[in-house]
């Protein structure tokens, strides 16, 4: 589902299933604006279910069907892109630390060391990125290759690596200003990261 260079490069040998498929879609919009296909896609895709989940896809869905693709490109480069510091910041090292290219990176680096996990060529940002670590837990969660497979790795990973300050960047959206389209790519993503960190905790 990933058209962006946010992959890693190993194998996608396991099931596609929702869990994988929506870390898949946040990866791409935290990577880049969405196209006007990708903004089409998920306006039309199915909206089932009750809780805050379910509430904030339709809300994002709602945005994408009255969305224009130019706007929301300069959204993104408003909140996300700068040539000095941008408004919000998607590194994790930030975060964690207070600095980008942190020891959280180095860390984060050493892991993905550990998984067999590279970074593709032709991707441009360091892998405490958020798109990349959504990328990351996509992988964990479709290969079914031994040392990837099963929910005790993809805990781990995500415990260490996002737990400690997803829900600190999605606020951080939420609350800026200039916020318009990417609140609700935040809702979605503080809702899935909430449920998320419920199933890990009953693991």
């Amino acid at each position: 589902m990933n058209e962006t260079p946010m992959r890693f490069e190993t194998p996608d040998n396991g099931e596609e299933g929702a869990r994988a498929e929506l870390y898949g879609l946040l990866s791409m919009l935290f990577y880049q604006a969405p196209t006007p296909d990708l903004l089409a896609a998920i306006a039309a895709a199915p909206a089932d279910g009750e809780g805050e989940l379910p509430e904030a896809w339709r809300a994002l869905q709602g945005a994408c069907a009255s969305a224009d693709a130019a706007a929301v490109r300069d959204e993104y480069d408003t909140l996300f892109v700068s040539t000095g510091k941008p408004e919000v910041f998607l590194y994790g090292s930030y975060y964690m630390s207070g600095f980008l290219m942190e020891k959280p990176l180095a860390l984060l680096r050493a892991e993905l060391v550990r998984l067999g996990l590279e970074r593709s060529a032709d991707m441009p940002e360091s892998e405490d990125h958020i798109a990349a670590l959504c990328d990351v837990m996509r992988v964990l969660i479709m290969s079914d290759d031994v040392l990837h497979a099963g929910i005790a790795t993809q805990k781990d990973f995500f415990g260490g690596q996002m737990q400690p300050w997803v829900q600190q960047l999605c606020d951080a959206i939420v609350a800026h200003p200039a916020a318009g389209f990417y609140r609700h790519v935040a809702g979605v993503a503080a809702a899935f990261f909430a449920v998320e960190m419920q199933a890990f905790d009953m693991s």
